[in-house]
């Protein structure tokens, strides 16, 4: 039971993602929940020499895991939602081109797709 750090295999672009989000609210809460981890690892138990998988590695797998990408594709769609609205009022205001070549891929996130996402 001396599981104390998770390493995602995509958490570095996680991260990256997270950091890229529109809205503080959304990063805050992002981040809020990458820390959580830290909880379920002093908190919950541990399995046994029996090979029982025990709690820890379930709450990881199924609960937090979960919890992560559930939120972080909740946001991507969100934030695309924004960024489509975004560029629908400037391309009335600034030429097409613009809008397109020096606005919106500022706004963009990480080009990544995580599992469950469409």
């Amino acid at each position: 039971g001396n599981l104390k750090l998770v390493d995602l295999v995509e958490g570095a672009i996680l991260h990256e993602t997270i950091a890229a989000l529109l809205l503080e609210e959304w990063r805050d809460d992002m981040n809020e929940e990458m820390a959580s981890i830290k909880q379920i690892l002093s908190t919950t138990p541990a399995g046994n020499v029996f090979g029982d998988v025990g709690g820890k590695a379930e709450a990881i797998r199924v609960w937090w895991i979960g919890s992560v990408l559930h939120k972080i594709i909740l946001y991507k769609a969100e934030h695309h939602r924004y960024l489509n609205e975004a560029a629908t009022t400037l391309q009335l205001a600034l030429p097409n081109d613009i809008v397109l070549n020096n606005v919106l891929p500022f706004l963009e996130l990480p080009s990544f797709t995580f599992e469950g996402e469409d």
